[in-house]
């Protein structure tokens, strides 16, 4: 709080009056944050509605890499219940577009975990994708893989060049393809009456 307070040029004291303590201050940043999120409802594609929001969420983490942190873990230091109400909009209007698809409330939770545990590890890896040397032209040099012992990594080097193109929006709908097509594939949408 005394280092957030320098960099406003106020007290850390002054800071009290927005927010009660810094848990307080953290479950602002992340509501504030996740108030940008755009969660697609219009029409009944349920699928292409998750990969619509699935992409809109991959933008807003990329354009606040340092927030994602705090988007993954604030949820653990807080009962549902008492989280603030903006975090609790997404996973909200998720279920009701799913239990609109006509999924049971019960199978509408499950395929929300499943959707936001694979948009959290894919913005979580995309952002660990880093280039050592942006100017090498050699992928395994450009990565820093060459500094691999061969015999305890050879995979991590033989796959120097599908590493170095990674390409995050498509990685996503790769992801997306597949846990869409097993939703598909386990989950039933009961009839609408």
């Amino acid at each position: 709080m005394r280092r957030l307070a320098r960099e406003l040029g106020c007290n850390a004291m002054a800071l009290y009056r927005y927010a009660d303590s810094r848990d307080a201050l953290l479950d602002g940043v992340v509501e504030t944050v996740m108030a940008e999120l755009t969660i697609a409802t219009d029409g009944d594609d349920w699928e292409g509605q998750l990969r619509q929001t699935a992409h809109e969420f991959r933008s807003l983490v990329l354009a606040h890499p340092r927030v994602v942190p705090l988007l993954v873990t604030r949820p653990l230091s807080t009962p549902l219940g008492l989280r603030p109400l903006g975090t609790l909009r997404p996973l909200e209007t998720i279920l009701a577009l799913l239990v609109g698809a006509g999924f049971s409330p019960g199978d509408a939770l499950h395929v929300y975990r499943a959707y936001i545990g694979f948009l959290y590890g894919h913005v979580l890896t995309e952002l660990q994708e880093l280039v050592a040397n942006p100017e090498e032209s050699d992928d395994l040099l450009r990565l820093g893989l060459h500094r691999l012992p061969p015999g305890e990594f050879p995979l991590l080097r033989r796959l120097a060049s599908e590493l170095a193109d990674y390409d995050g929006a498509a990685e996503l709908d790769r992801g997306l393809d597949i846990l869409l097509t097993g939703l598909r594939g386990q989950l039933h949408p009961v009839a609408l009456t």
